[in-house]
């Protein structure tokens, strides 16, 4: 297990390096001046000048980039003060500290993304169960029709339908807004219950449906046969030997949608403005804002990577067949 988490851990590390050094160096290749962003329309070369010195954009580009990766674990000091590890720089727009921005944000797409998990995950494969359970009767009909009209509904499109519906209209929920669950967790959830219940009806399709075939599936291989024929009962055989073969694929999607969660739900967080990591990334591209955009950009990578690695770990517990070797 030690080995293959060493293992991954430096394959991700050099995939998270090779994304941010391709970033950087595209960005320098737009034609535009960065400095332009923090000094307005009345800018002269002097005042020009001043910003790329204290922002450190006088040197070149690739002394640029080293000093942008030795200042994530050692810190910077800047003209516009000290930037401690892990320094992500200052942003272009407003000359705030990028990590400090990003550490403000992030709870709203953490609690964006572990509520909506929770939701889709537990009816999709709920769905999926009862699907595979009543093979053929109009259970299973009924529900395999609905996960495909779901999966061809957007965010957009529902959570824009939702919000007239359910919060303008009738009033039955609260407006979606995000409130730190440690100030007021009934607020908390009032406010995050829409965005969480739009976002996993996408989700639950995908899971339903990936549910459904892997426990028909599981419920035709020998060892499930060789259960049944030893006169194992059957709520037995499904949990105990189906559920647990079935559930190796659902983990394998589920730590991808997990990890896209926690980079940021873009189109998720502006149907319901909501102030995360997806707003600010699309914010910073918007702005030309290198240090903000590698910011989100480094902090989705880590964690669409550490999430792959969780699930690969998890499937030695999940199916002993699999080694991690």
């Amino acid at each position: 297990m030690l080995r293959f988490l060493v293992r991954r851990t430096l394959g991700a590390s050099v995939i998270i390096l090779l994304i941010s050094a391709i970033t950087f160096f595209l960005f320098f290749a737009l034609p535009s001046q960065p400095a332009m962003l923090s000094c307005g329309k009345n800018c002269d070369p002097a005042a020009i000048e001043i910003i790329n010195r204290n922002l450190g954009l006088d040197d070149p580009v690739p002394v640029q980039y080293w000093h942008y990766l030795v200042g994530i674990f050692a810190g910077r000091d800047f003209d516009l003060g000290d930037c401690p590890a892990p320094c992500l720089g200052y942003s272009f727009k407003d000359q705030n500290l990028v990590w400090e921005t990003i550490v403000d944000r992030y709870p709203t797409t953490l609690s964006l993304a572990v509520g909506g998990a929770v939701v889709f995950l537990v009816v999709g494969v709920g769905i999926g169960m009862i699907a595979a359970a009543r093979r053929g009767t109009l259970v299973d009909k009924t529900f395999s029709s609905l996960s495909l009209v779901a999966n061809s509904l957007q965010i957009y499109f529902v959570g824009t339908i939702a919000l007239w519906l359910l919060v303008d209209s009738t009033g039955i929920l609260s407006r979606p807004a995000y409130t730190p669950i440690t100030e007021d967790p009934v607020k908390w959830f009032s406010g995050m219950l829409l965005p969480w219940l739009i976002i996993s009806i996408v989700f639950v399709a995908n899971y339903s449906r990936m549910t459904r075939s892997q426990m028909v599936e599981q419920l035709g291989e020998e060892h499930v046969r060789t259960a049944r024929a030893k006169g194992m009962s059957r709520r037995t055989v499904f949990f105990r030997y189906a559920w647990r073969g079935a559930m190796a694929p659902i983990v394998t999607i589920l730590g991808i949608d997990i990890g896209s969660l926690f980079g940021g739900a873009m189109i998720t967080e502006f149907t319901f403005t909501l102030h995360g990591l997806g707003r600010l990334a699309v914010q910073s591209v918007t702005d030309k804002d290198l240090p903000m955009l590698m910011g989100v950009m480094l902090v989705s990578c880590t964690a669409i990577v550490l999430a792959n690695i969780v699930v690969d770990a998890l499937y030695a517990f999940i199916d002993p067949r699999v080694r991690l070797a």
